[in-house]
């Protein structure tokens, strides 16, 4: 959260061991992010929407079905599954996120048997189109919460998320953009695991710039970030 938007980009990538191909996403995201003015760098990421969208939705096309076949009974089809514990939502999310995870997946850098067995057969091209694929699936609001949100920890979580430099990597909304990964209304579990993780070193990012961003937060600050992104309004900035 900490360390602007390039923080988490090409060098990092590399470190990695990222392929070329995958590695020029990154160059055109780091691209794309210089050419902004100084006051929009470091505020928001430039959205995946601004970019043109007929040509990763056309290159698409084909992983349409194969996600349908391969993705969705997880995932759901439309990019969200509300009904499987843990199970990251897809829907909004960026291509450049999305192919690096696979990759860490293919390579073993992340640990999880059902996508380590989906992804260690993909070759590059198979990154990319399910990547490209993803990057087209708008985003999906969760289930309505059986209870009303707790307004002093929504507030108590908007304040982490300002202190602790969310809002300067992900956006004011939180929806990322780029290399940068959509965090508004993500599954609040998924966010619970990923944010200690990060803590713990267990999880690898682009750099140390997440690890570093949350190793002073306790646990229980962590749970209320999760649940203050979870509950994010939808088109509402950040205060």
């Amino acid at each position: 959260m900490k360390g602007g938007p390039r923080a988490h980009g090409v060098s990092g990538a590399r470190a990695l061991g990222v392929p070329a191909r995958i590695m020029a996403c990154a160059a055109a995201a780091v691209v794309a992010l210089a050419a902004l003015p100084a006051n929009a760098q470091g505020t928001k990421p430039k959205p995946a929407s601004a970019a043109p969208a007929a040509a990763p939705a056309a290159a698409a096309v084909p992983y349409r079905q194969r996600f349908a076949e391969v993705c969705a009974a997880c995932h759901g089809a439309n990019g969200r599954n509300d009904a499987m514990p843990g199970t990251p939502a897809l829907s909004g999310q960026h291509s450049f996120y999305a192919i690096t995870q696979l990759f860490l997946f293919r390579e073993g850098r992340r640990e999880n048997p059902a996508m380590t067995a989906v992804a260690k057969g993909m070759k590059d091209a198979d990154m990319q189109g399910f990547a490209d694929f993803i990057a087209t699936l708008p985003p999906v609001p969760p289930t309505a919460p059986a209870t009303p949100n707790d307004a002093a920890r929504m507030t108590k979580g908007q304040a982490l998320a300002q202190e602790h430099k969310c809002v300067f990597c992900h956006g004011a909304d939180l929806s990322g953009g780029q290399q940068v990964p959509r965090i508004a209304q993500q599954r609040e579990d998924y966010l619970q695991t990923t944010l200690r993780e990060f803590k713990s070193g267990k999880r690898p990012g682009y750099t140390m710039a997440m690890s570093a961003a949350v190793s002073q937060i306790s646990v229980e600050d962590l749970d209320t970030l999760a649940y203050y992104i979870a509950r994010f309004p939808a088109g509402t900035p950040g205060k």
